[in-house]
């Protein structure tokens, strides 16, 4: 693609000047803007002046009548010689002025941002006409590109006025002006446009201002040519149309903008002194001309208007044409000094370059395709945007909770933790020794269990009162036990809240809340940690941490793995972040995340851990490898005990949903096993917005393919038969690897955009 840089220059050469360099891309805004500034430099202009008086001196330097052919003798040697000097001094002082500090900033931007591989168009815009008559082209920073031309341009531009449409032609109209030919000879322009190809020419030769007046008002032209004599007076330009009438571009003023409303896109003026002609492009809105800066030979106009049409005519750009024919006329400087000087471009900045007609790309049969993807991403943008409304308002999540779930049971199955053990009272145990289980048969157990030196144990069961016989073996458990985790409450109010034993220290309890989502009554989330609440001080339940996260912790300790919370508020274990939920996060949305939730990644086994009886315990039924360093949860499993609750993987008891964040916990510091990530919202968007454009462009193709059939239903079916697996794959084999992307919404964004693709009406090919 080709890089457009605009350089804005405001100041004069006494002051100095301001220095706006904007860099972008052709088509787009400036990805890149930075100002600096350029010293003042009177010399430069001088420079110039003195230059411009040896150059207009030489007898061969301007195309005009020739009264007599000059004598190439010592004097006109020198005369070249000196004006070649003079171009090369004025030629290093500009390019010290532009290497001044104050614009080294520009230059390092230019370097940073523009390859030397890239094709670029520099458009220097000023108000100051002095710096149009420099040669920028031979700014010594130009000298890194070899695919860089440079426009000229004023401050100010507004856009062409809009063109009416124009009549469907697979030729560039050319009105072509032959003006006054005294002394030079136009005909050799006239037969250069004559062997263009996909050009359709008019000639006018030696015109009266009526009859050029009235082609411009009546016919549609792209590009305006005009040969023979001009000249600007001070800085406003004049062409001599025949031996007695001459004109200003503003006397035409009206013709002109009736020509660009019917569009004319290119004005080219292979006459001399053609500066003055191009300051009048801002009042005319002419896009584009091309002008001679200085007084042209003959010999050097009709050189570069061959070297530019079979460029421009033979598939290259406006800028690389004249730029390949202006950098060719140095071949004539040995007679001509300068002559690659001449020739530029003046550019309204707000038009796009003439492109030739046989650099047109030519349609395809199949073409429409290519045209309908702006359908689609168009329909892929209004899809998604209200798929993403109507998610935001919770109404897709019901479904994106129930899918999760799906797509979860689908994972592969994993091995059992071997790193906890579960000792639940099941029916034997309850007929045994009655429920609630008494203070002194807990007391036992835990006694036993210390025997084989655990690394925590937790008891998931109430003793807010107690439960005798056996109480005070219980409390002296608690008071003596380090490694022992007992359950407490935090319940929605102080009512429903249940407390601690009597006396239990705070650093071992832990609250043993389960978090439901009440729309399918399911647990997917757990409350690791709460945070201060006017109404915590009030509950008995005193502990800001989850029962499974003191269990988890006082593991990782024991392996001395540091256990802290990030500057985000997040839990992290050793290396390893867990990312609390947000109101929105993957499916959830408007979601209360009070307190530091995460999502539960269920482990895929039937048996989370190892399971054993209080008896089997008590009775010594058991192997030590079991118990020792192991995270030890105690709590009641018998069926006739209800602790039954909904999760992705079915119904599940309490304390296996502890157990599983526990494992959780352990397996992705110790294992790094995944955690369940989500997208941003921005991301949800962009990965629903990509499916959405997959199911429209699917449908497309398959349109492509069967095109003379106008029932569209086949090609939404085949489309969705492909697309829809693929997306439930990928969802699939994400998860798997932790991250939750969107499933729902994305599949109605494919479905929907499949429907209005498949039947919408299309081009057809011929019709392209």
């Amino acid at each position: 693609m080709t890089k457009l840089i605009v350089l804005k220059l405001d100041g004069d050469f006494n002051q100095g000047f301001r220095v706006t360099l904007e860099i972008g891309s052709e088509g787009e805004r400036p990805e890149t803007e930075i100002i600096g500034n350029l010293p003042s430099a009177t010399e430069v202009a001088l420079m110039y002046s003195d230059w411009q008086s040896i150059y207009r001196s030489l007898s061969k330097a301007t195309r005009v009548i020739k009264l007599k052919r000059a004598r190439i003798d010592g004097s006109l040697k020198k005369q070249r010689e000196e004006c070649r000097q003079q171009a090369s001094e004025l030629c290093d002082r500009l390019n010290i002025w532009l290497r001044a500090e104050p614009f080294f900033p520009i230059r390092e931007k230019w370097l940073e941002k523009v390859s030397t591989t890239e094709e670029v168009r520099l458009i220097i815009r000023a108000e100051n006409y002095q710096l149009w008559q420099l040669p920028w082209q031979e700014w010594d920073l130009l000298e890194r590109y070899s695919q860089v031309e440079i426009g000229l341009s004023t401050l100010e531009s507004e856009f062409s006025p809009k063109a009416e449409k124009s009549p469907i032609r697979n030729q560039l109209k050319i009105l072509a002006i032959l003006g006054n030919s005294e002394g030079i000879q136009v005909e050799q322009d006239r037969q250069q446009l004559l062997n263009l190809p996909n050009a359709e020419i008019t000639f006018l030769v030696e015109p009266q201002r009526q009859e050029l007046n009235d082609q411009l008002w009546e016919q549609h032209w792209d590009i305006l040519f005009f040969a023979g004599h001009s000249q600007t007076e001070g800085e406003k330009g004049r062409i001599y149309l025949n031996q007695t009438d001459s004109l200003t571009l503003n006397e035409l003023r009206y013709a002109l903008q009736k020509a660009v409303t019917n569009g004319l896109q290119l004005a080219i003026f292979n006459s001399c002194d053609g500066l003055g002609l191009a300051r009048e492009l801002k009042q005319l809105h002419i896009p584009e001309m091309i002008v001679m800066r200085e007084p042209v030979p003959d010999m050097v106009a009709q050189a570069f208007l061959k070297y530019f049409l079979q460029a421009f005519a033979n598939s290259k750009s406006l800028y690389t044409a004249v730029q390949q024919a202006r950098q060719r006329l140095q071949g004539l400087e040995d007679e001509f000094p300068c002559a690659s000087w001449l020739p530029v471009i003046c550019q309204n900045p707000a038009a796009k370059p003439l492109i030739w007609v046989g650099q047109r790309r030519r349609t395809n049969p199949r073409s429409f395709i290519w045209r309908s993807l702006r359908t689609v991403l168009a329909t892929s943008l209004v899809v998604t945007s209200l798929l993403m409304g109507v998610r935001s308002q919770g109404f897709l999540q019901k479904w994106e909770l129930a899918s999760y779930d799906y797509l979860l049971r689908q994972r592969p199955p994993e091995e059992a933790d071997s790193r906890l053990l579960i000792v639940g009272a099941d029916e034997e145990d309850i007929r045994k020794y009655k429920y609630p289980l008494p203070d002194g048969i807990l007391a036992r157990l835990i006694t036993k269990l210390e025997q084989y030196q655990p690394v925590a144990i937790g008891l998931d069961i109430f003793r807010d009162q107690p439960v005798l016989p056996g109480h005070d073996l219980l409390v002296s458990q608690l008071e003596q036990n380090q490694h022992l985790i007992i359950v407490c409450t935090l319940g929605n109010t102080t009512k429903n809240s249940i407390a601690p034993p009597p006396k239990s220290p705070a650093s071992q309890l832990g609250f043993n809340d389960l978090e439901v989502d009440h729309q399918s009554d399911t647990i997917r989330r757990q409350l690791l940690s709460r945070t201060s609440n006017p109404t915590s001080s009030l509950s008995p339940c005193k502990t800001p941490y989850a029962f499974s996260l003191q269990l988890a912790g006082r593991y990782l300790k024991a392996n001395k793995i540091p256990v802290s919370i990030t500057v985000d508020k997040d839990w992290q274990f050793g290396k390893v972040v867990f990312r609390r939920l947000q109101s929105h996060s993957g499916g959830y949305q408007n979601l209360d995340a009070r307190g530091n939730q995460i999502l539960i990644n269920y482990r895929a086994h039937s048996q989370i851990a190892r399971r054993i009886s209080i008896e089997e315990i008590l009775t010594g039924k058991f192997e030590p490898e079991w118990i020792n360093n192991k995270v030890v949860l105690i709590g009641v499993s018998a069926a006739s005990v209800q602790d039954n609750h909904t999760t992705p993987y079915g119904k599940m008891r309490g304390l296996d949903i502890h157990a599983h964040v526990v494992s959780q916990i352990l397996s992705a510091v110790e294992n790094q096993r995944p955690l369940i990530w989500w997208l941003p919202q921005w991301g949800d968007a962009l990965w629903i917005l990509a499916w959405s454009v997959i199911g429209g462009v699917s449908v497309l193709l398959v349109r492509s393919q069967y095109l003379r059939q106008t029932e569209s239903t086949i090609h939404l079916v085949v489309a969705l038969s492909i697309t829809s697996p693929c997306l439930y794959w990928i969802c699939l084999r994400f998860l798997i690897h932790g991250y939750w992307l969107p499933f729902i919404p994305t599949a109605l964004a494919l479905l929907l955009t499949g429907v209005v693709i498949a039947y919408i009406p299309l081009p057809k090919p011929e019709e392209v």
